[in-house]
């Protein structure tokens, strides 16, 4: 089985249990590049980055000091920190890597965040902000709102309102809903996306059509993954399986804005593949 079969072969086992094993399921995502991974070792790693920080801390710290520890540990002693020079290198998307060079974006550092903080105690949880995907914290009566693209920036409600602006403009207004946590699976389909615009940028059709493949594993009636499936498909020639995937679009939303376009082009592609065969 090669590292494409066993990527896939993984997702399907992680994804199919509840709660999913987002450390397990990302790795699995990894295995295409790297079918040599030793998902133990790094389950390892994770355990003595939580020994690291739980060694500086007295018994029974408070939240907040196991925060600034956390931080302190993972960001200044280590240098985890995001990848500014080469944001779009595909090996910030896999976790194997973001944990060996200790660089990457912020979804994968908040993985990382994430498992270090659940190890330590912390009730650590995804934060799909729009733009740039954070980390929060919950305590007692509150909550942290964390960046570890950013070293473990804390983040308040004014520098969350000024970073909103910057991703999506002024039409959107600071809702405490952006907070909300983000589930494994929705984490898992944003890593997927993440690596799907990396390699079309690079052109590498192939990779970019296997990264959407897994992100429908996991979201099977996801409207924007088969629409750019489609699109990969065609680049690739298979006309028929680029007509399925729209047909199937249609299916789900049929009073789409382009339905009409859409239709047309499903007819154009039946007939371009009856052509090839």
């Amino acid at each position: 089985m090669d590292g494409a079969d066993t990527s896939r072969t993984l997702l399907r086992r992680f994804i199919a249990q509840e709660p999913i094993d987002l450390v397990r399921a990302a790795l699995a995502v990894a295995r295409e590049e790297y079918p040599d991974l030793d998902e133990g070792h790094y389950l390892r790693l994770l355990d003595r980055l939580a020994e690291g920080v739980q060694g500086g801390l007295p018994a029974g710290a408070i939240p907040e000091r196991r925060v600034g520890r956390m931080n302190a540990y993972l960001f200044h002693e280590l240098g985890f920190c995001g990848n500014q020079a080469d944001y779009y290198d595909p090996r910030n998307s896999f976790l194997n890597e973001v944990l060996e060079r200790r660089v990457g974006i912020p979804l994968t550092l908040c993985i990382v965040y994430m498992e270090v903080g659940r190890r330590c105690g912390l009730a650590v949880e995804g934060v799909g902000f729009p733009g740039h995907f954070l980390c929060k914290v919950r305590l007692a009566e509150d909550e942290l709102i964390i960046d570890p693209f950013r070293r473990g920036q804390l983040l308040g409600t004014e520098e969350l309102k000024r970073r909103l602006v910057s991703a999506v403009g002024e039409q959107v207004r600071f809702d405490h809903r952006l907070l909300r946590a983000a589930k494994p699976r929705e984490i898992l389909v944003r890593m997927l996306q993440n690596l799907r615009s990396v390699y079309e940028g690079r052109n590498d059709i192939p990779r970019a059509l296997s990264a959407v493949d897994r992100l429908l594993l996991l979201a099977p009636d996801n409207v924007r993954g088969l629409r750019e499936r489609a699109q990969l498909y065609e680049q690739l020639g298979g006309s028929a399986a680029a007509a399925a995937d729209l047909e199937r679009v249609l299916n789900l939303d049929p009073n789409a804005a382009d339905a009409r376009a859409l239709r047309a082009l499903v007819r154009r592609l039946r007939e371009r593949s009856r052509f090839v065969n």
